[in-house]
């Protein structure tokens, strides 16, 4: 079900820049203002950066489409379309390796954005929306259509890759469920920016 063909082909480089701004958290920011007194935190700039990724996701979308008019099931597209930048494996229930949290092989299994990341993500853009000016009650990012998703996404990866995502969250309250118990390793954006170890020139002793 490919939502993007156009986008695809046309402007992948294009695309898949863009997308790198937003899968990269890494201590860009420092360096791009260094002067302000109060540093923007890390969140504050990856909020920037998601929020400048999703008005170019906008601007490429066919037909264009205004932020006014934006709504859940919009949100759930640019959801899925990240996914195709996602580092995380999802196994199929026909694969052997369902429900085991490290496989000992590869498998054809997709790759996708993993759920930590995304539950993240749409934090920091329903925050963003609504510094921006928009109001709470037009919110796209906090439609019941995308926390079901995103309940959705957290039930199918924790099966797949037989991980538990509920370890901290004994105190059923729905209004904490957002940042709190993202275990930072489960989030891709973030993984994504440290460098596969330095396994640089060790070697000449």
């Amino acid at each position: 079900m490919d939502l993007y063909p156009e986008m695809e082909c046309n402007n992948s480089e294009n695309s898949n820049h863009n997308i790198g701004s937003l899968v990269t958290s890494g201590p860009v920011s420092s360096s791009s203002s260094p002067s302000t007194t109060s540093t923007p935190s890390r969140y504050e700039n990856q909020k920037r950066r998601d929020w400048n990724t999703f008005g170019q996701y906008l601007k490429n979308h066919r037909p264009p489409l205004s932020l006014s008019r934006c709504s859940g099931a919009h949100v759930l597209e640019f959801l899925r379309y990240l996914d195709q930048f996602g580092k995380t494996k999802v196994h199929a229930p026909i694969c052997p390796f369902y429900g085991h949290p490290n496989p000992p092989a590869p498998c054809p299994c997709p790759l996708r954005q993993a759920w930590g990341s995304l539950d993240a993500l749409i934090g920091r853009l329903r925050a963003a929306y609504e510094e921006n000016g928009w109001p709470t009650e037009t919110n796209p990012f906090g439609a019941r259509a995308v926390r079901l998703y995103l309940r959705e996404v957290r039930d199918l990866q924790s099966k797949a890759r037989g991980i538990s995502y509920e370890k901290k969250k004994r105190k059923r309250g729905p209004a904490q469920e957002h940042q709190h118990f993202i275990n930072p390793s489960f989030s891709s954006f973030q993984a994504l920016s440290l460098p596969p170890g330095d396994h640089h020139h060790h070697h000449h002793m």
